[in-house]
């Protein structure tokens, strides 16, 4: 069954989807690390970033039976409080402007997703001083770009989801273009594929497809 929204209870369930995917892909984005530094972190600095949030939202008290605000809030904080490495800051800024989105709409729908993924790109380049095309920061603005068009025709979540993840993975695709250290090392950016995991963990909550 496809979800056409998302509560504050699925929304924490996405959260512990996304922790759970990036520790399973953790070594291979270790791998894919060559920029700015081949410092072999990517996957570890955004899985501690998550997990973050993770621990947070299990703090909560399911008895007050918590609201989109709070879950929203929660993640917010716990993003900004986990950060770890250039990855995870840029990610807990993802994370953050998602976050805020979803709090003012009060359910994740397909607008509330394109609107969270435009907020995102912004907040993701101004956390850098000197943004570089070909790196996370052009895979999350190239997928919320084919968000905003679909949800701008009424699309649905599931739509609006699978948009972003479409553009997103065919942005991943051309950074070795867009980096030459990349393209050296033969290896697509190591902040991009992990961005696309959280869209993965979106259409598993939305439809219960298959993580990667």
């Amino acid at each position: 069954m496809t979800a056409t929204s998302l509560d504050a209870a699925a929304l924490r369930g996405l959260m512990g989807t996304f922790r759970d995917v990036l520790i399973s892909h953790r070594n291979v984005l270790n791998l894919l690390n060559v920029y700015p530094v081949p410092d072999g972190d990517t996957g570890s600095n955004m899985t501690m970033t998550v997990e973050s949030v993770v621990v947070e939202l299990e703090g909560l008290d399911a008895g007050d039976s918590p609201g989109m605000v709070e879950v929203a809030g929660v993640i917010s904080h716990g993003s900004l409080m986990g950060a770890r490495g250039n990855s995870g800051v840029i990610l807990s800024q993802v994370l953050r402007g998602l976050a805020a989105k979803f709090a003012e709409a009060g359910a994740v729908d397909g607008r509330a997703l394109a609107d969270g993924l435009v907020a995102a790109s912004e907040a993701a380049y101004r956390a850098v001083m000197a943004p570089v095309e070909g790196t996370i920061l052009t895979v999350v603005r190239e997928s919320s770009v084919a968000a905003e068009v679909v949800a701008g025709g009424g699309g649905d979540l599931r739509a609006v989801a699978e948009a972003a993840r479409s553009a997103g993975g065919e942005s991943l695709a051309r950074t070795p273009e867009l980096l030459p250290v990349l393209a050296k090392a033969g290896v697509v950016d190591a902040g991009g594929s992990g961005y696309l995991l959280l869209l993965d963990a979106m259409l598993t909550v939305v439809d219960g497809r298959p993580l990667p």
